[in-house]
């Protein structure tokens, strides 16, 4: 199944500290007025990692790329000790692609294409996020994709309209072949303590803001460097950073629970074969034997 409220109320961090920040993370601010949050990532590691296990390329990886964040953004903003999903499912049934953001920083993505389709498309599909609640319950909303745009106003809609967080969402992924040159991007919302004033200042200062991309391609490029652009001349606190990686949290036991779902028929049929199952990932490639031994253990727990 593919499917994660948080206050920054982190001490805040050393501004001259951030330098020592990992090649990928993630960094909240605060304005010191409470009007508005930030959080800026780098996910470049992260989404090369994705990209190469799913053996994609070209504008399928710079979608990927972007879903990616997003969800990982998405975790940070709302639920960053819960697991989130993100799916995006192509115009005209073209494909699906899934991200999967988890605490402690750790992120995965998925890709179907649709037999006979090139790519998947982006533009006018649906974008849907889901978390878990503290209370075990999912949240989830799904929105349109403007038929004129991808994942960024993909999210920015759904930020407002199923959080209903007014917010502004850029990300962005530079993508060289199967490369991932870089990736990352932010989020600006605003709190109910904003006044007027502020919201002003922030609108003019995000009207004249550099494009994404153009802001990945400079080598001043970090999460850090993005809030001092964002909040500049605003005081503003850095209120706790995050490490983020490339990795699958797939397992045996992970496997054998997958199977564990399926009718007792269908796993007796399995042992009645007599062979090792092979099982990979589908997300990360890794393959996986479960014996006939223990599909039996499967039946006897059934």
């Amino acid at each position: 199944m593919f499917f994660g409220t948080w206050l920054d109320n982190c001490p805040a961090l050393d501004k001259d500290s951030r330098v020592t920040s990992p090649s990928d993370s993630v960094l909240r601010a605060l304005t010191d007025d409470g009007s508005f949050r930030v959080i800026a990532a780098r996910t470049t590691d992260t989404v090369n990692g994705a990209v190469q296990t799913q053996k994609t390329s070209g504008n399928v990886a710079a979608c990927f790329g972007d879903l990616i964040t997003a969800t990982i953004l998405l975790r940070e903003t709302m639920a960053p000790q819960l697991r989130v999903q993100g799916i995006v499912r192509g115009k005209d049934a073209s494909g699906t692609m899934v991200a999967d953001s988890n605490p402690g920083g750790t992120a995965r993505g998925l890709i179907q294409l649709a037999k006979g389709k090139p790519e998947i498309r982006v533009a006018g599909g649906f974008l849907q996020m889901m978390r878990t609640l503290h209370d075990g319950r999912i949240h989830q909303g799904i929105v349109e994709i403007p038929t004129d745009a991808g994942v960024s106003a993909g999210m920015m809609r759904y930020m407002q309209v199923s959080e209903q967080i007014v917010s502004v969402v850029s990300i962005g992924t530079l993508v060289h072949g199967d490369r991932i040159l870089e990736s990352g991007g932010y989020i600006v919302q605003l709190l109910p303590e904003a006044q007027e004033g502020m919201l002003a200042v922030m609108t003019e200062r995000l009207a004249d803001f550099p494009a994404i991309e153009t802001l990945l391609q400079s080598p001043e490029f970090t999460p850090a460097h993005l809030i001092e652009e964002i909040l500049y001349r605003m005081p503003y606190a850095l209120t706790e950073q995050s490490a983020l990686r490339f990795e699958c949290n797939c397992s045996l036991v992970r496997v054998i629970a997958g199977l564990a779902t399926l009718k007792a028929d269908e796993i007796r049929s399995l042992v009645e074969e007599g062979g090792v199952l092979d099982i990979s990932c589908d997300f990360c490639g890794k393959g996986y034997e479960v014996s006939p031994e223990q599909l039996r253990g499967l039946l006897k727990a059934n």
